[in-house]
């Protein structure tokens, strides 16, 4: 069985609460067990990190000791799978440049707040985390990030909609799902959930889903390869 650790905390505007209950049903569903904690010290155990295929992390705005920054990112390296959504995630830790480097991503803005309706664009590939799933449009907070140019793009969303300092520039396709690797662990992300009821959209909870089995399924991968970087430098992005 698969072990997944959720840890939830941060500002309470997210639900970060009610989106880690949401997160734990759907991981318990796919036969995973799964510890939920309101603490960061639950990163605090490197080798118990370690001994995990999924951390899932649902804080927003909070400062971190550097040590559990460190812990969890030697957890993904090893193969540990890293997935999260929305400021529970590429909101978590604003001055901590390595968590932004591991994550893929820092949220910096979402022109017009909540409620802004919009279309999040599928980008069709090889990738499975989207197949079959459809363009949809969406009316909640529109994130605009800064984003590592290393992540996979799975879905985007035109900026701008709404007015503001940024309108002149030229009409830009962000980043809304993406995933990239961390040494030989897979990190996934979505922009999408503010609260827990923008979770409950169906689409939005089967990219999700699926994201958590992908990150998951990297540790056991990387096993069979081998952990050391001479053993992934070389591989193909489809054997990882």
């Amino acid at each position: 069985m698969k072990k997944a650790l959720i840890v939830w905390g941060g500002w309470d505007g997210h639900q970060p609460k009610e989106v880690a209950e949401i997160f734990r049903e759907l991981l318990e569903n796919e036969d995973f067990e799964v510890e939920v904690s309101d603490t960061l010290e639950a990163f605090s155990d490197a080798e118990k990190l370690k001994g995990l295929d999924l951390i899932v992390p649902v804080w927003t705005m909070a400062r971190i000791d550097q040590k559990l920054v460190d812990n969890v990112s030697a957890a993904v390296q090893s193969g540990v799978g890293l997935a999260g959504c929305h400021g529970g995630m590429c909101d978590a830790f604003r001055e901590n440049v390595d968590w932004q480097f591991m994550t893929g991503g820092q949220w910096v803005a979402h022109p017009g707040n909540d409620g802004v309706e919009y279309k999040v664009n599928i980008s069709y590939s090889s990738s499975p985390l989207t197949e079959g799933i459809e363009d949809f449009t969406v009316s909640t907070e529109q994130y605009y990030l800064h984003v590592d140019p290393a992540v996979e793009v799975l879905a985007t969303t035109r900026f701008p909609l709404t007015p503001g300092p940024h309108s002149l520039n030229k009409a830009v396709d962000m980043p809304v799902v993406w995933t990239k690797r961390w040494g030989v662990g897979r990190v996934y992300y979505n922009s999408l959930g503010h609260q827990a009821n923008i979770i409950e959209i169906p689409a939005v909870k089967e990219l999700m889903r699926r994201g958590f089995l992908w990150s998951a399924e990297g540790k056991a991968l990387a096993a069979a390869a081998g952990t050391g970087a001479a053993a992934y430098s070389g591989m193909a992005d489809n054997q990882l």
